[in-house]
């Protein structure tokens, strides 16, 4: 028997599933622990083991392979517990990182943030003035050496920063996306002084026009690079020494794994590891019930998560912002707000209630955890209002304290704003959905789409607890809710079922269209590189497909849109066909009319992506048919549940999803109960179990 693992470290809890390829998926959940998160992983793979029926050491020797997602990268980023970096930048270029570019105090900012101008304020900056030196070299547009790299100046400059005490080193030197020579000579001597100095340089890292962007993604890559190596490098052998034969493989933001020994390398891909895994997951599922366009909403403990998926395809960014800084990473378009199940309630010195950003985490948790927290959450909440089992979370492991839960909404949020305990959790429980569904809202029409053509999926702990509220006006079809053995560990899933990804890009501005013949160097030279990258994963594939895409803009504009290119031979005609994507693409953003080609196009960069799959099938299995679609069967107690401020505390039927069948219709209002989660269906709202085991939630 051979198996395929994936972990999602969260930050509040760590998901597991395991796959045996022939239709058998296992699931588990297991409290994260910061900050060896490494423990709350091996904790997880136990519990796998144990739902296997065997030994953590015969689960392992089995393992084809693990996928996993860690928040250790973005985490650090986020806190600043990173590395301390030294940066080498070109003579008279040092200053970029501090200029910012002109945009630094707007940079990530929501729009009422930017409109304050009072109280815009630059971050701090990544690194300090005196660990930022520079040397003598000159390379120009074209690529050709102007001034020779003063070799002497960089020993001195790596000497200085080794005393300074560094952990990492970034190299950024101007155009050197062009000509990486002497960014490639700079690490050479850097070695020769420190051979065990993480060095990274922007050519490799993000081969990109533009300086700002360029030097702090170098940076921020040196900042998390050692740290995600002292997590990871431990972590493999743990594993290895358990009896892991197969690869441990890293999830990038672009929704694809690498190998763990060449992530730190390329450490800026993984920040956005876990938010990837749901989308993965969705899009695998998608596949088996045949829907093309897809809404994928993950709430966790933490933070709530939405990507789209259009026509069978992630939706792609070519970079994000973290803290302010632009960081040149190809990503799936994934928007996030911190309003999860253990998202802070608070009144705010205006008199109005906030859940989040806030999180109470995995320590000490929400206040019915008995670990401490005293201050409300989600979790309090929907326990007071019945939602949540009295009996206890994860089948009754993770017992709660309803007596703590009230006791920290009525001092926190009741009593400040003149409510009872019950009044005070129906209103934080309406305020979560009202968030989520305003995030939906904007990630879907802002991207140029109808809700109205999507499904949506919902997933993560607290996710199908308000699947049904936050979506209930954004027009979708339907809701569906993976449940089967995934249920609130989907993200896992997704990765466990994840190919690899690869990308490789390089800028050339020029005007658009260029002749075909460019197009062919650019790409034989991006795919090259691609092949050599895959050679080095250890991974053995099933199937290697390249895609290809450029990013355009109108002249004077200042960003562009990627842009696919189509996966045939190179013509005279191409460039005209890559315009009328382009165009298309521009109009059903900005509106029909929008485009105006008179005005010039301009090519900036060219990307080629390697998506390599692994050569073992992770598909979710098909569940027992119901008899009729009366779910008596399942029908386990009836408790007093509030889901609607006016209508109150109701007697609600409670279902045993474990004795759910296919064709099982449920009549809102009802709950069913999951060990690892609950649906709330809400009154209105049907609730039919599928093929898979998802409840799909229709409105009537």
């Amino acid at each position: 028997m051979s198996y395929a693992l994936g972990i999602d470290v969260g930050g509040t809890f760590t998901d597991a599933v395991a796959s045996d390829g022939a239709g058998r998926i296992v699931s588990a959940k297991t409290p994260t622990t910061p900050p060896h998160r490494e423990v709350g992983v091996m904790r997880a793979i136990e519990e796998i083991a144990g739902e296997l029926g065997i030994d953590i050491g015969e689960l392992l020797s089995q393992t084809d392979y693990i996928a996993h997602g860690t928040t250790a990268s973005i985490n650090a980023l986020v806190q600043g517990t990173v590395a301390d970096v030294g940066l080498i930048a070109t003579k008279g270029h040092r200053d970029s990182i501090y200029i910012m570019n002109a945009e630094g105090r707007t940079l990530g900012r929501a729009a009422h943030e930017i409109q304050d101008t009072l109280r815009q304020r630059k971050p701090a900056p990544l690194i300090p003035k005196h660990r930022a030196l520079e040397v003598t070299e000159r390379i120009d547009h074209a690529g050709k050496v102007l001034v020779p790299l003063d070799e002497e100046e960089v020993r001195d400059v790596a000497r200085s920063l080794v005393d300074q005490g560094v952990e990492a080193i970034a190299v950024c030197l101007l155009w050197s996306f062009k000509n990486a020579a002497h960014e490639q000579r700079v690490r050479e001597l850097i070695r020769e002084i420190a051979p065990d100095m993480y060095v990274t340089l922007s050519s490799e890292v993000s081969p990109r026009i533009r300086e700002f962007a360029r030097t702090s993604t170098t940076i921020m890559n040196a900042q998390v690079g050692p740290r995600l190596r002292m997590y990871l490098t431990p972590l493999q052998k743990q594993l290895e020494d358990n009896g892991l034969k197969g690869p441990l493989l890293v999830m990038q933001s672009e929704g694809g794994t690498i190998t763990a020994d060449r992530a730190p390398e390329h450490a800026i891909t993984t920040i956005g590891s876990v938010l990837s895994g749901g989308v993965i997951g969705g899009m695998r599922m998608a596949e088996q019930l045949g829907h093309r366009n897809v809404i994928t909403t993950d709430v966790g403990g933490t933070t709530f998560l939405a990507g789209l998926i259009v026509d069978g395809e992630p939706v792609m960014a070519p970079g994000s912002i973290v803290n302010q800084f632009p960081i040149n990473a190809a990503t799936i378009r994934v928007h996030t707000i911190g309003s999860g199940g253990g998202a802070l309630a608070s009144v705010d010195a205006g008199g109005n209630l906030r859940l989040g950003p806030q999180s109470a985490e995995a320590v000490p948790g929400p206040a019915c955890y008995g670990n401490g927290g005293t201050r409300p959450t989600n979790t309090d909440a929907n326990l007071v209002l019945g939602i949540l089992s009295p009996h206890g979370l994860l089948g009754g492991r993770k017992p709660l304290r309803m007596d703590l839960a009230r006791e920290a909404i009525r001092e926190h949020v009741a009593e400040p704003l003149g409510l009872t305990v019950e009044e005070a959790a129906i209103a934080i429980h309406e305020v979560q959905n009202a968030q989520a569904g305003d995030l939906l809202r904007r990630s879907v029409v802002q991207a140029g789409y109808d809700p109205r053509d999507f499904v949506a999926y919902a997933f993560g702990g607290a996710g199908p607890a308000h699947c049904a509220g936050y979506c209930q006006d954004l027009g979708v079809r339907e809701v569906v809710v993976p449940l089967g053995p995934v249920a609130s560990a989907f993200s896992a899933y997704g990765l466990a079922a994840s190919d690899i990804v690869l990308s490789a890009e390089l800028s050339d501005p020029s005007a658009f269209p260029v002749d075909h013949t460019v197009l062919e160097s650019h790409y034989a030279r991006l795919e090259a590189d691609l092949q050599r990258a895959l050679d080095r994963q250890k991974v053995k594939f099933q199937e290697v497909v390249m895609q290809r895409e450029i990013d355009l803009r109108y002249s004077m504009q200042v960003n562009e849109l990627a842009t696919t290119i189509p996966d045939t031979e190179f013509t005279e005609r191409t460039g005209d066909e890559i315009l009328e994507r382009f165009e298309e693409q521009y109009e059903r953003i900005n509106g029909s009319g929008a485009g105006y080609r008179e005005a010039g196009v301009q090519a900036i960069t060219y990307r080629a992506r390697a998506k390599a799959s692994l050569d073992f099938p992770v598909v979710l299995p098909d569940i027992a048919p119901a008899t009729s679609s009366d779910p008596a069967e399942a029908l386990r107690e009836e408790r007093h549940v509030c889901l609607d401020s006016q209508t109150g505390y109701v007697p609600t039927p409670v279902y045993d999803y474990a004795k759910l069948r296919a064709g099982h219709e449920i009549a809102g209002p009802a709950i069913v109960d999951v060990p690892t989660t609950v649906v709330v269906v809400p009154a209105g709202v049907t609730g039919r179990v599928d093929r898979l085991g998802n409840l799909v939630l229709s409105y009537q």
